[in-house]
């Protein structure tokens, strides 16, 4: 039993450091994407002026070697509940844990430079981030038929009453196109493995691997004027008759996804919200975040 849990515990740091990495690396494609410039650093002077002393921001540290000038990512983070000045120089204070191992490889010739680059943003835009990068997908059951090929949302219970962020999203599932390993089955006897001899080679380029899960961003609400609980129910449980203008698309396409031809489910739809005060939720380009974060526009928003 002792080996087990140590197997299992292995396995679900391996998995957190995992989603560490690929967290990482989603902050990273949204700094490049904005193409900012690196900045040299060269003395706690610049971390105490004035417009880093109290910013959010997502920021990125570097470094280059004496043999590659390029410079190449350290580490990448959205500071969204320490202000940016304070948070840099936690990564180059050699007392602290992150600034050690900065320091460290700089004394050793590991690294013959370390640069900084930053993008400020708002509490709602760092709200946005947590979102998309922490907040799950919740999906959204349907009830049977009814009338014949018409389904209804059932929304869950616990969608707060107040201000805030929402996506909706649905499932896109593709399939893969058949592996190497099948298209490779030889008709000859001695090049047959076990298994592969009870299956005609007809049958064997027919397999197919499905995809795991991907849900699709195509909308991102704003509730302000309303609660989430009240947006929501606007959008899944409402009268088309009640669309406001900007709704048009994304109600639209709710509404048609509840058409089903018999023995055809609708497709899966997904959402998830996370409250922010409504006084911090008109600062930023909210739309235009989430975009770059996942890397595609949002089908109906405008």
């Amino acid at each position: 039993m002792p080996a087990v849990k140590k197997s299992l515990k292995i396995k679900q740091e391996s998995s957190e450091e995992s989603q560490k990495r690929d967290v990482m690396q989603n902050i990273v494609q949204i700094l490049e994407s904005v193409q900012l410039k690196w900045e040299l650093f060269q003395s706690w002077a610049d971390f105490s002026r004035l417009h880093l002393s109290n910013k959010l921001a997502i920021f990125g540290i570097g470094y280059n070697t004496r043999w590659k000038e390029d410079i190449r990512y350290h580490y990448a983070e959205i500071s969204s509940q320490v202000p940016l000045g304070k948070r840099l120089r936690e990564y180059f204070n050699s007392e602290k844990p992150e600034g050690r191992i900065i320091m460290t490889r700089v004394q050793k010739m590991n690294w013959k430079n370390v640069y900084y680059k930053f993008l400020e943003i708002t509490i709602s835009e760092a709200r946005c981030l947590e979102l998309h990068m922490e907040i799950d997908w919740i999906p959204i059951a349907h009830s049977k038929p009814t009338g014949g090929n018409i389904v209804q949302y059932l929304l869950p219970g616990g969608i707060p009453k107040s201000p805030g962020l929402y996506a909706i999203g649905y499932e896109d599932c593709h399939e893969k196109p058949p592996s190497p390993d099948h298209e490779g089955i030889s008709q000859e006897p001695e090049n047959e493995t076990l298994g592969e001899t009870e299956m005609p080679l007809s049958q064997a380029s027919l397999k197919v691997e499905m995809e795991p899960t991907r849900i699709i961003y195509c909308y991102l609400g704003i509730a302000e004027v309303r609660t989430l609980q009240q947006c929501l129910f606007l959008h899944f449980q409402a009268n088309t008759k009640t669309f406001s203008k900007e709704w048009v698309g994304i109600n639209g396409f709710l509404s048609q996804n509840c058409i089903v031809d018999p023995g055809i489910s609708p497709k899966s739809i997904y959402i998830k919200f996370v409250e922010v005060e409504r006084d911090f939720l008109s600062a930023g380009s909210l739309v235009e975040c989430l975009e770059k974060a996942i890397g595609y526009p949002l089908k109906f928003n405008n």
